[in-house]
């Protein structure tokens, strides 16, 4: 730390420690006021404390095996980057986890919590993990969506395999879907496949031979993953990946 940023972080201080002190006599929009300012500020340094410990000491870590002739991937920044707010307790319906993915599901009363956090040193592929903890669910259905970029429609054909590969422990034994949705105009293609109940880490892929993709007409694309009475249950996506590569001519 500089001279300079030594003498302001001595000035911040002294001035919080007086914000502290006059707090008893403070009219109510002062004290809000403060109370906004020290939000702020808890904000700030949550996300340089969480930003100096992802940066990474070795080298950066390894994206999956990915079959010949692949021609995109991606992995969200779920399980690349820190998320500046990494957990969600109380989980609300249409509730977004950073900028890809949101929560849906039809519980009246959610009991349901998401957090990101660090995988284990070395045990994994991506630097974070997703940990999904249900208490009680009385929905019918709980879903995290996640959004392709713009990249994944870029070029996109009937002739190509879109592929996921997760890590995913559960607690218990859970149904897990994955449903891949491709917009174009005014209609939505879908494909689901159910990911293998005993294996940790698996790949599924999606035929869009099978579709009616119009091409020309290309929109949005977005990945569902569909837990399937999930109550009293604790699940945790060690690593998502998504790829295309095109199938070979018959």
């Amino acid at each position: 730390m500089s001279l300079l940023h030594g003498a302001l972080y001595r000035r911040g201080l002294r001035k919080w420690q007086k914000a502290a002190r006059d707090r008893p006599v403070m009219n109510a929009a002062a004290l809000r006021r403060t109370r906004a300012r020290a939000r702020a500020l808890m904000s700030a340094m949550r996300a340089s404390a969480r930003t100096g410990a992802a940066r990474p000491a070795g080298p950066t870590l390894e994206a999956p095996a990915l079959p010949h002739g692949t021609d995109w991937s991606w992995r969200p920044e779920i399980w690349q980057v820190p998320l500046p707010v990494p957990d969600m307790t109380s989980v609300r319906s249409h509730s977004i986890l950073g900028g890809e993915m949101t929560v849906f599901h039809d519980c009246p009363r959610s009991e349901l919590a998401l957090r990101q956090a660090h995988n284990p040193e070395g045990a994994d592929r991506a630097p974070y993990g997703l940990h999904l903890e249900v208490v009680a669910f009385e929905g019918s259905f709980l879903s995290l969506v996640l959004d392709l970029p713009q990249s994944a429609l870029d070029g996109l054909t009937r002739r190509h395999l879109v592929r996921l590969d997760t890590i995913l422990a559960l607690e218990k034994p859970l149904k897990v879907f994955a449903r891949l949705n491709v917009k174009h105009g005014p209609n939505t293609e879908r494909i689901v496949r159910e990911l293998p109940p005993d294996d940790t880490e698996t790949a599924v892929e999606f035929d869009l031979a099978y579709t009616r993709l119009n091409e020309k007409r290309l929109e949005r694309a977005w990945i569902d993953l569909i837990f399937e009475t999930p109550h009293m249950s604790r699940a945790v996506l060690r690593d998502v990946t998504l790829s295309r590569r095109l199938r070979a001519d018959l």
